[in-house]
């Protein structure tokens, strides 16, 4: 009841905007759009200040068209990522699944890497246009890439309520430790092997309709030894005490035969590299399955599948680039993509949440999960794109808004979340009316922040 008190709220906000907007005739979803094509602001790691795309024209008269639906794209998730972590109003479908299987909750992470391999790309791309070298780009790469893996260890590892930080149990990996390592490795393939003309290709070759695959072979033929290296080390590492290829939880799952095998080989690799003591020590699978193993759902090797992930979302922005000035195009390719992983994902999975060759599980980054979550993004974006960028249907506000602040917003959000009016003590804290409460505002509150900064032109770059 609570939850839908809060849609129909939601709903009636929505009406009323409009509503004024036809009363007044201002027309300010009209404006706002064309606001945000006249204007590039500065943003999050994964180069939110450069993910446009330059028209046809000629050298010397540049122009750039922001592509709104990426931005929106970026700004639902991290949106949707604050009211999760916030606890999202204490129902189950808002909290990451105990080990296999989807809820909302598992979509937010995996989104996010497919932004921002989209936003490589079309970066890149504009940065090649400008002439910029290889030096200067890995320097660029590799401060970014520095900076967010310092936030995520030193910054991000504890709060002032927690005490004094040891370095003998601080955690080492995390969420942007794993998204500064991809993006580093997104990156380093661009600059390695991106091509500045693409456009040139679409006619006059056998493979033309495959351009944009074939026109990337290097890179394919990376990702491809990536994913069979992840197969390889998931299913045949010899894992002490447990058997090859394990992929369940441990505890007392499997009828407790496994009890100490909780994440078999990706948990092994993060306690030989890393130190037991430097790993997640409260897992989602902790309290269902009664585990006692410290596990971390931003491991090393779930870390290659990342990398996997953000490059179909490199995929998707070089589709954008190829046929730019082709919207249906671009969304057949869209579609033709996401029928593929689907139908991959169908495959390794059985259409069954457990019993599949490679059950969808989030803890591990397993390959179905990786195909499942970006068959959802080529959908997702693909629609964003034709309401926002084709139709102008919609600014994309205010979803927008968090998305062109994303650092500043989720470092925020994650160091002040135990602070009023993010939280407070509820008298009703077993109910979902008084947690749904505090999380929508915690979350709302985080979008008007966003908003305000973007009205002061204050954005956080690294």
């Amino acid at each position: 009841m609570a939850l839908l008190v809060a849609l129909a709220i939601f709903v009636a906000a929505i009406l009323l905007y409009f509503l004024g907007l036809h009363v007044s005739k201002l027309h300010r979803t009209q404006d706002c759009y064309h606001l945000f094509q006249r204007k590039c602001f500065p943003g999050l790691f994964n180069h939110e200040s450069e993910s446009h795309l330059p028209d046809r024209v000629l050298p010397e008269e540049p122009r750039k068209k922001r592509l709104l639906s990426l931005d929106t794209f970026r700004g639902l998730s991290l949106t949707l990522m604050v009211f999760v972590n916030y606890g999202g109003g204490g129902y189950w479908f808002f909290e990451h699944a105990p080990w296999n299987g989807l809820t909302v909750a598992d979509l937010v992470m995996p989104w996010f890497v497919f932004i921002l391999g989209t936003s490589v790309g079309l970066a890149f791309h504009i940065m090649r246009r400008r002439k910029v070298r290889k030096v200067q780009l890995f320097r660029k790469v590799a401060w970014r890439t520095g900076v967010l893996m310092a936030i995520g260890v030193l910054f991000l590892n504890y709060g002032p309520a927690d005490g004094p930080l040891s370095w003998s149990w601080a955690r080492l990996p995390g969420v942007l430790q794993r998204l500064g390592f991809t993006y580093f490795a997104v990156a380093l393939m661009q600059i390695a092997f991106g091509v500045t003309d693409i456009q040139k290709y679409q006619v006059g070759t056998w493979w033309a309709p495959l351009v944009d695959v074939a026109l990337y072979w290097q890179e394919w033929l990376i990702i491809i030894g990536l994913e069979i290296l992840w197969l390889c080390l998931t299913f045949l590492l010899p894992v002490p005490g447990c058997p090859r290829g394990y992929l369940g939880p441990g505890g007392i799952g499997d009828d407790g035969k496994y009890f100490n095998c909780t994440g078999g080989a990706a948990a092994y690799i993060d306690k030989w590299i890393l130190g037991e003591n430097h790993l997640y020590r409260f897992p989602s699978c902790k309290e269902l399955y009664k585990t006692t193993q410290p596990f971390d759902p931003e491991g090393i090797l779930g870390t290659i599948n990342s990398i996997v992930m953000a490059f179909f979302g490199l995929q998707a922005g070089k589709i954008i680039l190829m046929y730019r000035s082709k919207p249906w195009s671009i969304l057949k390719r869209f579609l033709i993509w996401s029928i593929l992983l689907g139908t991959l994902s169908a495959i390794l999975t059985l259409g069954t949440q457990n019993e599949g060759f490679i059950p969808v599980n989030k803890n591990l980054w397993s390959l179905s999960f990786v195909t499942t979550t970006s068959c959802f993004s080529f959908i997702l974006l693909g629609l964003l794109y034709y309401i926002i960028d084709v139709k102008g249907w919609w600014s994309g506000c205010p979803l927008i808004f968090p998305g062109m602040n994303s650092i500043l917003v989720y470092v925020g959000h994650s160091l002040l979340a135990g602070y009023f009016p993010f939280s407070w003590e509820m008298k009703s804290p077993s109910s979902h009316a008084e947690p749904l409460a505090q999380d929508l505002l915690g979350t709302a509150i985080w979008v008007f922040i966003a908003f305000l900064l973007f009205r002061k032109n204050v954005f956080l770059k690294i």
